[in-house]
């Protein structure tokens, strides 16, 4: 084995001790104590909403300690590796310990990239919205191949999915994309995701085959917690209910299941129709539209939100943060970061976006 592992090794312990200082272990476990002692308390559940929020820090803390004391012990388990690998010329113990270091190394990305999420919904749920833009039938081409790719996305990272909004276009693709995603820091991650993505490739739609450029854009909103009031004056709803025409099978087409939510004041209009019963699309609508009604209180309340999130940008040209371009050659790029790859195969058809999410959060870190 060559001497860059050790070196790999001693980098990777660096950074273990880094990780550590920044999760404030200590700090955690005593956290854990005195959140333990309150929630033992008699007539602690007498407050639900309350004793949730106490369990779900409680839980939190748990995972940062349990997380700690992971990559500490993988860390010591590579050296062993490597120094008995070394000792005996025992190439398998060698190759365990690359292993090791791989799996170290994803851990302490996931780690590093957790401690940036400070937002007051970063640990929760998020509703994505992908909407075509400039282009055409290939916007509603290139809004369903990002729907496929944040499915991908978040089946690797084994998160929850329900999605409530994809009607078929007439030609081809998708007309919009409105979704649920559940998973452990699913709203900190995806928020990565909000901007204008543009794509470059062969249209294939265009007989003479020529190179097309589409936008389409993608909206990350939190799930709010139910504790969170948002004010909902039923006068000022129009509710309509009509025939699903989306995923979900034969059954949705033969009543008027699917809803669309027009909130008069301001102009937002929600649509579901993935569900089977008008109840559940309507329940759907109705949190969409919550979460819509409290990002645009905050952005009124809050001036600086624009400065992190970005002003709001047409979906089209020179606006986009991220470019996929098909042709004349092969690159993933992000406009903010610079981080790059020419396997657009594995980030559209896999979902492998860690790395731009990662990579946006360190930015957005050292911006601040």
């Amino acid at each position: 084995m060559a001497e860059g592992e050790s070196y790999d090794l001693d980098s990777l312990g660096a950074r273990v001790e880094e990780v550590l200082a920044y999760l404030h272990v200590e700090e955690r476990e005593e956290e854990i104590a005195r959140l333990e002692e309150e929630s033992a308390k008699p007539g602690f559940w007498d407050d639900a909403d309350g004793a949730r929020e106490v369990m779900e820090q409680l839980t939190r803390a748990k995972e940062d300690v349990a997380s700690a004391a992971s990559v500490r012990q993988a860390y010591d388990d590579a050296v062993v590796a490597l120094e008995l690998g070394r000792e005996t010329g025992d190439d398998d113990l060698l190759a365990e310990s690359q292993a090791l270091a791989r799996q170290l190394e994803r851990d302490l990305n996931e780690l590093e990239l957790s401690s940036w999420f400070v937002d007051e919904f970063d640990h929760g749920d998020a509703i994505v919205t992908i909407t075509p833009g400039q282009g055409g039938l290939e916007a509603q081409d290139w809004c369903e191949m990002l729907f496929k790719m944040y499915l991908a996305y978040c089946a690797r990272r084994g998160w929850k999915v329900d999605v409530g909004d994809a009607p078929a276009a007439e030609v081809i693709g998708i007309d919009r994309a409105t979704f649920t995603v559940s998973g452990k820091n699913a709203y900190g991650m995806l928020r990565s995701e909000q901007g204008v993505h543009r794509l470059v490739r062969i249209s294939p739609t265009d007989a003479k085959k020529r190179r097309q450029t589409t936008f389409a854009g993608v909206e990350v909103l939190p799930v709010l917690p139910d504790d969170i009031e948002v004010e909902i004056n039923q006068e000022d709803l129009r509710i309509d209910v009509f025939h699903a025409s989306g995923h979900g099978g034969q059954g949705v087409n033969t009543t008027d299941s699917a809803v669309r939510i027009t909130h008069l004041p301001t102009g937002i209009v929600v649509t579901c129709q993935n569900e089977r019963s008008q109840l559940q699309n309507k329940a759907f609508a109705m949190g969409v539209l919550r979460s819509k009604l409290f990002e645009l209180e905050r952005q009124k309340r809050e001036a600086e939100l624009d400065e992190l999130r970005g002003p709001k940008h047409d979906i089209s040209w020179g606006n986009q943060i991220r470019n996929y371009v098909l042709y004349p050659f092969q690159l993933v790029k992000d406009t903010r970061t610079g981080e790059e790859t020419g396997n657009t195969d594995a980030v559209l058809r896999d979902g492998d976006l860690d790395q731009f999410v990662a990579a946006y959060h360190r930015w957005a870190a050292n911006a601040d």
